[in-house]
């Protein structure tokens, strides 16, 4: 009866909420929008140096988009989804 009794109070309940899920999606899109902003500039001659590599994009811009979605997952994780306003 005991065993019953539990799987009856767990049966619908989710460890994240509506609002975790929505947070963690917006750090996902962040994070996936920085590595392509990072990808490109290679050569196809080996032998040939591009300087495109070190451009403010792929140096400053898309790092810090990665850590602001990593950032981002990491409030998503701990947000309470159960607290009132």
């Amino acid at each position: 009866m005991g065993e019953q009794k539990r799987k009856e109070a767990t049966k619908d309940e989710f460890i994240f909420g509506k609002k975790n899920y929505k947070f963690m999606l917006i750090g996902l899109i962040c994070i996936a929008l920085g590595f392509i902003l990072m990808s490109g500039g290679g050569s196809d001659d080996p032998n040939v140096f591009d300087p495109s590599i070190f451009s403010w994009r792929r140096i400053r811009l898309a790092p810090t988009l990665v850590l602001i979605g990593f950032g981002i997952q990491v409030y998503a994780i701990l947000l309470n989804p159960n607290k009132e306003k």
